[in-house]
């Protein structure tokens, strides 16, 4: 089933559901018990700033990645 995409703001929704999807993408995808609406989620957006903090850096898993290599020989 075909699957719409619109701006929560495009949507005449009950004050609640609608502060809760202020400002997003909503799907609206058809079902057989009706129509379901649900927020368009991007990982990538979603994971962003995750390992900020943690000391996790380009440069140590480039340095994990060739330690892993030399353990494989």
């Amino acid at each position: 089933m075909e699957a719409v995409v619109v701006k929560s703001e495009q949507l005449n929704l009950p004050e609640k559901i609608a502060r809760k999807l202020k400002g997003k993408e909503v799907e609206l995808i058809e079902t057989e018990e009706g129509i379901l609406l649900k927020p368009k989620t991007d990982p990538i957006r979603d994971a962003r700033g995750s390992l900020k903090g943690s000391h996790f850096s380009t440069e140590r898993y480039l340095c994990l990645k060739k330690k892993e290599k030399v353990l494989e020989r």
